[in-house]
């Protein structure tokens, strides 16, 4: 009625200042939309069949195609299907888009069942300016990569079925990469239909920059690295040595330097794993990083402490599994948010929904049970140490400060420290010695999911429900860095071994790599469908694991920005990543209440033949699951001795 009223004025208004040209050609304008409106009621104005009939008849074609170009059309539905739903509300058909909506969502909800959530609450057309989600897909286009052939068949059905609607909405939000040769799989081209993140160009773009990968100069390892090539260096100069002069010297009571060089050798192995040579060689060829940030100085008992552990560190592998050590908290009912464990095993701490954060000391509570809670082999016999939540059954420390549920929680490089952080948006730091809270941080405005201490300590990382992370310093109460450029909550965090990177992964299904310097994203990885909650950095600083609601897990490249390998093992969410010391050996823990371990030696090493399609076929290889009982799986860590530590809550069915 409000257009007919306008209609009405507007001609009035012609007629009083004496239009009667433009007032017959406006009148004749009406006749002719009103007499199209009658002979195509799909048209009409008060009517939105054109969308549910358009998308129905292209959803209809696209699934009854051919196998081989199916899995291609079908990406087209998605983004078509949003944009109906939009225009419909945008137009004020909002009977009809909520029909259209609970109609068709039913074909989208695997693998878009967030999106879908949200957008679920759009209920009038001002909602489509207040909802950033929504805005976003309105104003950009979506990448989707077809080969030749499909791309031909869908300009094919368009032209002869005059499909105008669902031709123009594809015109409008759909970019198509066509490409020559048969369909792309679509494990090679994860991404193409993911709306949520910035487009594939800015990607490309962002991914060209530099990322320097290497170690740390100076660091312990690479002091055992110099000792060991110095000791190579010893005996190829005392191979150039005549026999004889060794059998005098010998002889003569001299020093040999033969069986110190052999100890010294022996320790190594112990510290690199068994073939030094050919992993010393490897690591060499990174080149070494200067950490930009100042690092603190490693005391000499922390330094000798470490080295002692690299000297006993166990070589794993498929014929070697680690041992597993399970911490299981009992009587939590179900206040327990979030887990962490100490580099050595020695502190475990559980962050709660009563905002309490409870520390418990291995030493003190001593290995109370010895029951098998994960189902192992000799080779990883795992033990089971139960942790009491209640009182009187285990000994804790009871920490007090937050205002709100706990969700994240981290012990310091050494163990004297422990970060918390909290729904009422504050991350506090806690002394391990003295048993008290030295500061509380503040600087995110909504609940802060995730912190993490960087490798070397001295400075965290936090992850929030702003969208943002933000670099900290423990020595000052505001943020040195704040990294914005995620859509939507920024779930986790994690550090690059060396100090100088911070990834990020989001419940926008990218994960984002950090210059902590800068503070500028140089990398964006696609490729997730549904929200990131977990990451862990190879130890060689090459590669990057991250795992997702859907219990996916993929490994990235870091210098390339690509999916190596792509892996479904879990059944729900990969909450928890933990790489072996020497990067031959990814752990998962998930809420599906297993762990499990990754070979990633073959993912992380394309052949000759994958490197010539431009990606890996290779798959991370399951080594062994291990379920529990009824436990879902918190917290994984590797020990410096390739213990692997485990911890969740046990969960009544």
């Amino acid at each position: 009625m409000e257009d007919e009223d306008i209609e009405k004025t507007v001609l009035a208004y012609l007629k009083k200042k004496g239009f009667k040209q433009t007032e017959l050609a406006l009148q004749e304008e009406q006749n002719r939309i009103s007499s199209s409106s009658l002979a195509d009621p799909s048209r009409s104005k008060n009517g939105a069949a054109r969308y549910h009939d358009g998308y129905n008849k292209l959803r209809s074609w696209a699934y009854g195609s051919l196998d081989l170009y199916k899995h291609e059309l079908l990406r087209v539905l998605y983004p078509v299907f949003i944009h109906c739903f939009m225009d419909l509300v945008a137009e004020g058909h909002m009977q009809e888009a909520r029909t259209f909506f609970n109609t068709f969502r039913e074909d989208h909800e695997l693998m878009h069942l967030r999106d879908l959530q949200k957008l679920e609450g759009i209920l009038s057309p001002s909602h489509l300016e207040e909802m950033e989600l929504a805005r976003t897909l309105r104003q950009s286009k979506v990448n989707i990569k077809l080969c030749e052939y499909s791309y031909n068949l869908l300009l094919q059905y368009l032209q002869k079925t005059q499909a105008l609607t669902m031709l123009g909405i594809i015109n409008e939000h759909i970019n198509f990469e066509v490409s020559s040769g048969q369909p792309i799989s679509i494990t090679d081209d994860a991404d193409v239909v993911a709306l949520v993140g910035s487009s594939q160009d800015i990607a490309k773009q962002i991914n060209q920059k530099e990322v320097r990968w290497g170690l740390l100069e100076d660091s312990v390892e690479e002091r055992l690295e110099r000792a060991f090539s110095d000791s190579e260096k010893a005996e190829g100069e005392n191979k150039d040595v005549d026999p004889e002069d060794n059998k005098k010297r010998s002889a003569d009571g001299g020093k040999q330097s033969a069986p110190p060089k052999k100890l010294k050798k022996d320790k190594l192995v112990g510290a690199m794993g068994k073939n030094v040579r050919s992993e010393t060689t490897t690591i060499s060829t990174a080149p070494r990083v200067k950490p930009e940030l100042t690092l603190p100085v490693i005391s000499s008992e922390v330094e000798q402490s470490i080295l002692e552990d690299l000297r006993n560190r166990v070589q794993l592998s498929s014929l070697a599994l680690p041992s597993v050590s399970f911490y299981t908290f009992i009587n939590t009912h179900n206040g327990l948010n979030c887990s962490s464990i100490s580099h050595d095993g020695s502190l475990v701490a559980g962050g709660f929904s009563d905002s309490s954060l409870k520390v418990w000391d291995m030493s003190k509570i001593g290995q109370t049970t010895k029951t098998s809670n994960l189902q192992g082999e000799n080779e990883s016999a795992p033990s089971e140490h139960v942790l009491g939540s209640d009182e009187g059954r285990g000994s804790y420390t009871l920490f007090r400060g937050h205002a709100g549920p706990i969700y994240s929680a981290t012990f310091s490089p050494f163990g004297d420290f422990l970060l918390s952080s909290s729904s009422d948006s504050t991350i506090r730091l806690w002394s391990t010695k003295l048993n008290a809270n030295l500061v509380s941080y503040k600087g995110h405005n909504y609940p802060v999911w995730d912190v993490q201490f960087s490798p070397m300590g001295q400075y965290f990382a936090t992850a929030s429900h702003d969208r943002t992370a933000r670099l900290w310093s423990v020595e000052r109460i505001q943020p040195l860095r704040i990294m914005a450029g995620h859509l939507s909550d920024v779930d986790c965090v994690q550090w690059h071994v060396n100090c100088n990177y911070i990834a990020t992964g989001s419940s926008d299904k990218t994960v984002r790599l950090w210059d902590v310097q800068s503070g500028e994203c140089v990398r964006i990885f696609i490729g997730h469908r549904s929200m990131v909650l977990s990451l862990a950095m190879s130890p060689d600083g090459r590669y990057m694991a991250s795992g997702d609601e859907d219990g996916t897990i993929m490994m990235w490249d870091l210098s390339s920005g690509r999916c190596i390998s792509p892996l479904t093992g879990h059944n729900s969410c990969v909450w928890t990543l933990a790489f072996s010391c020497e990067g031959t050996m990814l752990a998962s823990g998930s809420a599906d209440c297993t762990v499990k371990l990754w070979d990633v030696t073959s993912s992380t090493k394309p052949t000759k033949a994958d490197e010539n399609k431009g990606s890996s076929a290779n798959r991370l290889r399951l080594l062994k699951a291990l379920p529990t009982k009824s436990t879902p799986v918190y917290n994984l860590r590797f020990s410096r001795r390739n213990l692997l530590f485990a911890a969740g809550a046990l969960s009544k069915s």
